[in-house]
């Protein structure tokens, strides 16, 4: 099984649960995904709206306004793939025209009436990611009957929509969505299950950095820069359940420990 590819997080909001506010200027992201590069990232994701739980809704103006100079400035220094975590249509065609090449959609092109018509037309790659509700409320007592199932299913719908629309299979890929819309125990049990999700075909892309899960488990966990070894232990469990793409914040230390992981199962081959 190849490694999974690591895809650095590049949040240019004031408000992101990690560190929003902390990229206050076009430099000040460049310079953070360049870093991120740097330390082993294959992937640049760059965000404008605020997805955290309870988080307020952003024009779609402003959005675009905070990333497109980042992508085309990141794109004249670095010729690797730049993603867009976006869910609004007008923000992935200009985010597309400046130099971007994913689409990362939490909502799984379900936004806005156009936005299924809209990737197929840009050709780029899609992430769909499952989320229960919208931002603002998708934590107020998530229940599943089985979270796994449905969860896979919904996934897998979304991606037929997708095919029917005219996106290409071998551009799409799933996302579980840790954190929207589930529990603590849905989290681990998606985690657990990640095979699941790995086997509908489509690359699975795993994105669990930082995140409540692991305060969950930890208590004392209440700054997310704390969370550093949590969100390395749920990033190769998902490596060793398949997922192709690990979204993280810290870049270099999941790149070692993935050259770690990978060393040990090449000494247990040759045993």
């Amino acid at each position: 099984m190849a490694p999974p590819r690591v895809m650095g997080i590049i949040n240019v909001t004031p408000d992101s649960f990690s560190d929003g506010g902390r990229l206050d200027s076009v430099e000040a992201a460049v310079a953070h995904g360049l870093r991120l590069v740097e330390q082993g990232a294959d992937i640049l994701d760059i965000g404008g709206e605020s997805t955290r739980p309870g988080a307020e809704p952003v024009a779609e103006a402003g959005e675009i306004a905070r990333v497109i100079p980042v992508i085309e400035s990141l794109r004249a220094r670095w010729d690797g793939p730049i993603s867009i975590d976006t869910m609004k249509p007008e923000v992935a065609r200009a985010a597309v025209a400046a130099g971007a090449t994913m689409w990362n959609d939490v909502t799984a092109l379900g936004f806005a009436p156009d936005s299924l018509a809209t990737a197929a037309e840009l050709g780029c790659e899609v992430v769909l990611m499952h989320m229960r509700g919208e931002p603002r409320t998708m934590q107020a007592d998530p229940h599943y009957d089985d979270v796994v199932a449905e969860v896979v299913d919904w996934l897998s719908a979304r991606a037929d929509a997708a095919m029917a629309a005219g996106v290409a299979r071998e551009r799409i890929w799933l996302d579980p969505g840790l954190g929207f819309g589930k529990t603590a125990a849905h989290n681990l049990a998606l985690t657990a299950r990640l095979d699941r999700l790995v086997a509908t075909g489509f690359p699975v892309l795993y994105g669990a950095s930082r995140k409540l899960v692991i305060q969950s488990i930890d208590p004392t966990a209440t700054d997310p820069a704390d969370r550093l070894g949590g969100s390395l232990a749920l990033a190769l469990e998902a490596a060793r359940r398949g997922a192709s793409i690990l979204r993280v914040h810290d870049v270099r230390e999941t790149v070692q420990a993935l050259a770690v992981q990978a060393a040990v199962g090449g000494a247990a081959a040759c045993d």
